[in-house]
């Protein structure tokens, strides 16, 4: 029975400042002739959501024009003067970290409220599992991820299946995972065989996919374990702990030419097998594009994001400005089931770009969730923005 989270609170603005990249008010940076005009809160009356794969970067290299693109959204100094964000369905790091990662590639300052990823959103989820056990799945770093947002009691699936004999019938098949283990942790200390918490006692009160799983079949096994055991695998049948997505991708635009399966793909793979083993049908709730609850807090975020670079403007007009809405929003990205139907499900005041170097690569308009623009590159959706928003 698939369910989606409807409501999405903001963030605290306390949260959203935190980090944020050095800003200063935008008619301060604008001709002299248009600073009386920018007072009054009319600019930057746009904002601006990327999409990271098959726009921005391609693997770790970026593409059609992305740094000098973003560049045109800095000052000469660097300093942010127009607000925009990150809005991915990928993950896998806590968010300081991709900001990091994505400002030595990009060349620019990018903080850590600028990067909203599919997971971000389990972060609304710590006063139901704060001091709950919960398992988080997924390559890179997921139990550290659900730890930064607060989760007190957080094991990996590595971690997780670990702790029992033989759950996956096939691990002594798997060399290649001691390797990437032992290449991963060539200076770490042995792991303590004791589980910080008692897996063999404590049920798992919820499951996160944080990010794309590596080994499937090893995962999907220790889930269903997990979710028809009612959170203690081997027991008997219970009730199932809540599973949650990071996101439903089907496909995504990799380093590979062609689309790579995504978390939507594991989901079916999942769901498929554990409702022909299990009496009632899988039951999860799924994050990320195209909900539009993740437009509508990317919203928020942007407002904040907006209200910072006026931040020393102390008038009455930039404290009304930081409730008001922004007259465009413009969302580019590559793939049309995801980016494009999701900013038109969000409706006003979001404008869909579609570029041409991930997902999508027609020469027309996409038939089924056509975009408002399409374009061969961010450095162009960019340019078109900054001559459209000029007049």
């Amino acid at each position: 029975m698939r369910r989606f989270l409807s409501v999405l609170r903001a963030s605290s603005p306390a949260e959203a400042r935190r980090a944020l990249p050095l800003c200063r008010p935008y008619s301060l940076l604008q001709p002299q002739q248009e600073q009386q005009h920018d007072q009054t809160g009319d600019r930057p009356s746009f904002g601006i959501a990327f999409d990271i794969d098959g726009v921005i970067l391609r693997g770790r290299t970026p593409i059609g024009g992305s740094p000098q693109a973003l560049r045109s959204l800095y000052t000469d100094d660097g300093i942010l003067k127009i607000p925009f964000l990150f809005l991915t369905n990928g993950g896998g790091v806590p968010e300081s970290k991709r900001a990091s990662e994505l400002s030595r590639l990009l060349e620019v300052d990018i903080s850590a409220p600028q990067v909203v990823q599919g997971h971000s959103p389990f972060k609304r989820l710590l006063s139901r599992f704060e001091n709950e056990l919960i398992v988080a799945v997924g390559k890179g770093e997921p139990a550290e991820v659900m730890s930064e947002y607060g989760f007190k009691k957080v094991l990996s699936m590595d971690e997780y299946a670990s702790y029992f004999d033989e759950i996956d019938p096939l691990s002594q098949y798997k060399t290649w995972t001691v390797r990437q283990i032992t290449d991963n942790n060539s200076n770490s200390k042995p792991r303590d065989p004791h589980p910080r918490f008692d897996a063999h006692r404590s049920k798992v009160q919820a499951a996160f996919i944080v990010s794309d799983p590596v080994d499937w079949g090893r995962d999907i096994q220790v889930l269903c374990d997990i979710l028809r055991s009612g959170g203690l695998p081997g027991k008997e049948n219970g009730n199932q702990p809540p599973l949650f997505f990071a996101s439903d991708d089907l496909e995504y635009q990799a380093v590979f030419p062609s689309e790579r399966l995504g978390m939507g793909a594991f989901r079916i793979a999942l769901e498929s097998i554990f409702n022909r083993i299990n009496q009632n049908p899988l039951q999860y709730t799924s994050f990320g594009k195209p909900n539009p609850f993740v437009f509508q807090n990317a919203e928020a975020v942007l407002k904040q994001l907006r209200s910072n670079i006026f931040g020393m403007m102390l008038t009455e007009n930039v404290r009304e400005m930081e409730g008001s809405s922004f007259k465009t929003i413009y969302m580019i990205g590559d793939n049309p089931s995801v980016d494009i139907k999701g900013a038109k499900k969000a409706g006003r005041p979001w404008f869909s770009i579609l570029t041409r170097t991930g997902v999508f690569r027609g020469k027309e308009n996409h038939s089924e969730f056509p975009a408002d623009l399409v374009v061969d590159t961010v450095e162009e959706a960019v340019d078109y923005i900054l001559r459209r928003e000029s007049t």
